[in-house]
């Protein structure tokens, strides 16, 4: 099985269903990394703990991570489950990116950038990354969020394990196309 369907299936089991392999998630969304490698093994994947590992550290991404004793697996952000990662609000730079597709900008540009099944928005620190996020969903634009006032005016953002910017509903007020 090639890397990149392992961390594709990873990203629906470990993010949105888990219930497809038979797995369950703790309220930080971990899971047992010998658990989920015997279900992965009984619907026919052949992986191991050796791959897994390569899949997690090369993931350019880093969309999963180990606990310290490599014994539990999670995903970094990104979750449609309800689990509470832990993060702590941070100061965020002055400006931060959203990519999306075109075809989004109507709404975006009236309604502001809601999380829909995802837990939080997710911005970008530089303009590069957001390209290649909205390239996933058709012509990318990039959006630049003027993410230091709206902290100032009280919105929370907390900074992923991956360094991902996550925070609730971008206003469109804040948001600026590039």
């Amino acid at each position: 099985m090639k890397d990149k369907d392992i961390s594709k299936y990873l990203s629906l089991v470990l993010r949105h269903q888990p219930q497809v392999l038979g797995i369950t998630l703790d309220e930080s969304g971990w899971t047992e990394v010998n658990g989920l490698l015997e279900k992965m093994q009984q619907k026919g994947m052949n992986v191991d703990f050796e791959k897994l590992s390569q899949v997690v550290q090369n993931n350019d991404k880093q969309r999963f991570a180990f606990n310290a004793d490599q014994s539990k697996i999670r995903a970094s952000q990104g979750h449609s489950v309800s689990i509470e990662l832990g993060l702590t609000p941070v100061q965020p730079p002055e400006v931060l990116y959203h990519g999306t597709a075109q075809a989004n900008m109507e709404s975006i540009l009236k309604d502001g950038i809601q999380k829909r099944s995802r837990q939080h928005v997710h911005l970008s620190a530089d303009e590069q990354t957001a390209i290649k996020v909205g390239q996933r969903h058709g012509k990318p634009v990039v959006l630049q969020v003027n993410s230091g006032d709206m902290n100032r005016d009280g919105h929370l953002f907390y900074l992923s394990e991956n360094k991902v910017w996550l925070t609730d509903f971008v206003e469109a007020k804040y948001i600026q196309n590039k």
